[in-house]
């Protein structure tokens, strides 16, 4: 469930909603996690919108994306991270409408610690996520206690 920040110049991209989900899906889609509600409602991205001037490299130049996904502790494996930074350069190059920003976007992969991912209210160690996706899993298969009767 992981969450992605976008950093960028305010008007960069014409649409930060669909890239947000875009990106979202992605990285479900890379991770490999079931495609349930505790991952669907909890894999999010943020489109930060920064005041011209607010990014700079050592040349004055502010025409930069930063990418941060922070994903629980060992969900990316080497070639998911190489996936992740490819697949989210390449949106985020569409979603700009300028492949020169293939060059110009950092994208940064950090992991929380074990037991250092907070949903709903807890602080879970990667085996409370795992348990809490079987468990709902579990709910959603046909004839569960929660199914209604037709």
């Amino acid at each position: 469930m992981p969450m992605i920040d976008v950093y960028a110049s305010a008007g960069t991209f014409d649409d930060p909603q669909s890239l947000a989900t875009e990106l979202a899906h992605t990285l479900m889609t890379i991770e490999q996690v079931p495609d349930i509600p505790m991952f669907r409602e909890n894999t999010a991205a943020f489109v930060h919108d920064l005041p011209p001037g607010a990014i700079s490299n050592v040349n004055g130049d502010g025409n930069y994306v930063r990418v941060q996904v922070l994903t629980n502790f060992g969900a990316l494996d080497r070639d998911k991270q190489l996936a992740v930074v490819e697949q989210f350069t390449t949106l985020i190059a569409r979603a700009a409408g300028d492949e020169s920003y293939s060059r110009r976007t950092w994208v940064l992969l950090t992991e929380a610690i074990d037991g250092g991912w907070g949903l709903s209210g807890s602080a879970n160690t990667n085996a409370e996520l795992v348990d809490a996706a079987r468990a709902q899993i579990a709910e959603l298969q046909p004839g569960s206690s929660d199914e209604k009767p037709s």
